[in-house]
């Protein structure tokens, strides 16, 4: 009995240690620093908690059980140093509640350490850029020599050797064609795409070739034989192992009812289609390239128009301080001539600031964006062109990239539904393997070949919900077609309206700048000789700027509208003989 006390005794005062000590490291104030949070609260005392968190204890529970009313000798609750209290237990909680109200999380980033950057490492970042970049010049090499196919295949060959270092001096229209087939990353990326339908055509005819399996394989075995219905009789009846060094075996696909053929002939005919959206993207990059060039050459020929009005107007205000001094002229002529000046040396500037923004326009759209100091060398076209419309139709169905890449994907539909139609059909397939082994590793070697006559997979619900999306899909790239057809006819039309538009406008344009220019002479000359007065010249002289430009803009109307006939028909347009 005094031994079990005794060691009740223990087991309590053990109890109130271990519950105090987690008081302790509960209200004390502590700090995580581990970079990421640090967490904060208030400090207690560490003796008061540790008196008032002893409450609960399991010794102090199980005196509660044997004295329900609350009524324990005063020696044990000396012994023990317990106070049961419901006030106390109350102001512990209120303590606690009080401590978590007042925790305060901080969040702390980690500082990121800068990564050290070593020789080996700029070796090494080296050596991978130039890897990259010269991976990157052979796929341009092999793309621009088979997009130069595809663009003479129906545009006359371009006449130009020119390379980019070579660009500093004066460049012609083809030779900026030429750098956009080379350089343009669009193009790269459509024959890219192209490669990569070429390549499902040798991967639909893989099928025909043989599947070769080879390994090594080794099993451990161990035969039971059972004696009886209880699972104790079983004894050990063989050990062996099976070594097999090697096995090989291999299967070749014999016929399959046309299934194959029908499989590569669609990869062929979208091989095809992919091709006709290459040349798609060659003749849009080779229209923006022609639209970016006529847009400079017209910044060109305006800068040239600014300029001379400048020198007009240097020449009014000479003349017109002449009078001035001489008392021909009242000063106000002075002003005005001088305020027509500065508003020419403003258009002036502008001019010069479009310009430059057309050079950089005409860099990006060749594909060298940091192209510089480019000096054209031609000049806007001013030759008549030979157009009829029907023939221009005719030319379209049979150029038009985009038409016939949506011609070629409704024949790879069609070809899809034969397909879908032949995967009922069984395969017909030869097969052969070797072993060599046993339980020793050259104890015995054996082969088998034969042809077997099977179905593959046949699950006759799919095959029929394939058959009903070939139908499906061969019927929407059929209206793909038609709509691409009406599509076609609208752009010619349209491009072809607009060619003859913009000619009977140069035409007009061309009369209207002789007339201005007569009267902006007339006007000079009146003021020469004193018969004319600052307001009439100015407005002779704003004629004839405007007429310049109206010309130059019509004129860069019919050379843009004639390359987007050339877009929308996919084939060059003749030119004439014939001056405009």
């Amino acid at each position: 009995m005094k031994k079990f006390f005794s060691s009740f005794i223990i087991v309590a005062l053990f109890s109130i240690n271990a519950q105090g000590v987690f008081a302790f490291s509960l209200f004390k104030s502590k700090k995580i620093t581990d970079n990421t949070v640090e967490v904060v609260k208030n400090e207690y005392d560490s003796s008061k908690e540790i008196s008032k968190s002893a409450q609960n204890t399991p010794v102090d529970n199980t005196i509660e059980q044997s004295h329900p009313d609350g009524n324990v000798g005063e020696k044990r609750r000396g012994l023990f140093n317990f106070r049961k209290n419901k006030t106390d237990e109350r102001q512990v909680n209120e303590v606690k509640d009080s401590n978590e109200a007042q925790e305060e999380i901080h969040i702390v980033e980690p500082e990121k350490k800068p990564k050290k950057i070593t020789k080996r490492r700029i070796r090494k970042e080296a050596k991978k850029e130039s890897k990259r970049k010269a991976t990157n010049e052979k796929a341009q090499k092999e793309s621009s020599k088979e997009a130069e196919g595809m663009y003479e295949t129906k545009f006359p060959a371009i006449n130009s050797h020119i390379e980019y270092t070579q660009m500093n001096g004066e460049v012609t229209l083809s030779d900026c064609i030429k750098l956009a087939i080379s350089h343009h990353p669009a193009i790269v990326s459509a024959i890219s795409n192209a490669q990569i339908y070429e390549s499902r055509i040798g991967q639909a005819w893989a099928n025909y070739f043989p599947t070769i399996n080879a390994g090594l394989s080794y099993s451990r075995n161990d035969m039971l034989n059972t004696m009886g219905n209880s699972a104790y009789t079983r004894m050990m009846a063989q050990r062996y192992n099976m070594f097999y060094v090697p096995t090989i075996s291999a299967n070749m696909l014999l016929f399959d009812f046309g299934k194959t053929k029908a499989s590569a002939d669609m990869a062929k005919r979208t091989y095809e289609s992919s091709r006709y959206d290459a040349e798609t993207s060659i003749e849009s990059v080779i229209y923006n390239v022609k639209v970016a060039y006529y847009n400079m050459l017209f910044a060109q020929a305006q800068k040239i128009v600014y300029e001379d009005t400048v020198k007009d107007y240097e020449l009014q205000l000479k003349q017109a301080e002449a009078y001035y001094n001489i008392g021909k002229k009242a000063k106000i002529d002075v002003t005005t001539a001088q305020y027509n000046l500065g508003n020419a040396k403003v258009n002036l500037i502008k001019a010069k600031n479009t310009l430059e923004l057309a050079a950089v326009e005409l860099a990006n759209a060749v594909g060298i964006p940091e192209l510089e100091n480019v000096v054209l060398k031609d000049k806007l076209n001013t030759k008549m062109y030979d157009v009829n419309f029907p023939d221009l139709i005719k030319t379209a169905v049979e150029s038009r990239p985009s038409l016939l890449s949506a011609k070629k994907k409704m024949d790879a539909a069609e070809l899809n539904i034969r397909g879908a139609k032949r995967a009922f059909a069984p395969d017909l397939s030869a097969f052969g393997s070797y072993d060599h082994g046993g339980r020793q590793i050259d104890s015995d070697y054996g082969y088998q070949f034969g042809v077997q006559f099977n179905y593959t997979s046949l699950n006759l619900m799919s095959l029929k919900k394939q058959l009903d999306e070939a139908n499906a899909t061969f019927k929407k790239c059929s209206a793909d077609y038609e709509q691409e057809k009406q599509n076609v006819y609208l752009e010619v039309k349209s491009a072809y309206i607009s060619l003859l538009n913009s000619h009977d406008s140069l035409n007009v344009a061309k009369l209207a700048l002789q007339q201005a220019k007569e009267q902006q002479y007339q006007a000079f000359r009146r003021y020469q000789v004193g018969l004319g007065n600052a307001i009439e010249f100015k407005d002779a002289e704003n004629t004839y700027l405007n007429a310049q430009l109206s010309y130059y803009s019509n004129l860069l109307d019919y050379n843009v509208n004639a390359a987007e006939l050339e877009r929308v028909i996919g084939a060059p347009v003749k030119e004439s003989n014939i001056d405009l």
